[in-house]
């Protein structure tokens, strides 16, 4: 059976491929590199674009980029807010070396961290927010602990901000962070996702 972009080690071949997204409502417009055996190896997807135009972002925060694939969401916020800190980690390790590449052309070393970790193993700090396209393939249960382990790496105040589509599991997504943190509310909609987002108070 072939690896999926959520499996440790890829065996297709290796290409670097450019992706170019323009995000409307911030007004960047950014190039970064795919892969094979990478999440959306090619174009920047549907629900990661919502997350991105959408998601609460504020001065001297430090973000956690969960699954952080080819790097899109870390590196765009790093981007964005040149305050921020920001750890970027994913368990597939073409999507860390693709991301670290996409981090040093950037030129984003000093504010942004990629890494190995299985979901939370190897993570020890907290955030003030943690942002997740979460991997559905991957199955439910991976999804879940996401969400549910989050409130253990957020300080308090901070947002798990998560998109998903909402008849494809987010609403299943909204209900376990409701939940866990006892509040959740629908950020953004658009292309049959949404931006869910939770705080821990």
């Amino acid at each position: 059976m072939s690896p999926h972009y959520f499996s440790r080690e890829q065996n297709s071949d290796f290409e670097d491929i450019k992706i170019r997204f323009y995000l409307k409502k911030r007004k960047l417009e950014i190039e970064l590199l795919g892969a094979p055996g990478i999440f959306s190896k090619d174009r920047l997807d549907l629900g990661t674009e919502l997350l991105l135009n959408h998601c609460l972002i504020k001065d001297d925060w430090k973000i956690l980029d969960m699954g952080c694939g080819y790097g899109p969401v870390g590196i765009t916020l790093a981007i964005l807010n040149n305050s921020i800190k920001v750890d970027m980690v994913d368990v597939n390790l073409r999507a860390l070396k693709v991301a670290r590449k996409n981090v040093r052309t950037k030129k984003l070393q000093e504010r942004v961290n990629v890494f190995e970790s299985n979901i939370y193993a190897k993570i020890e700090k907290k955030y003030d927010s943690i942002l997740i396209n979460p991997p559905q393939t991957a199955g439910k249960s991976v999804c879940n602990e996401m969400i549910i382990k989050a409130k253990d790496h957020l300080k308090q105040g901070g947002v798990l901000q998560i998109v998903a589509r909402h008849q494809k599991g987010g609403k299943g997504f909204e209900q376990l962070m409701e939940e866990t943190f006892g509040n959740v509310e629908t950020l953004a909609k658009g292309s049959g996702f949404r931006v869910y987002v939770s705080r821990l108070e």
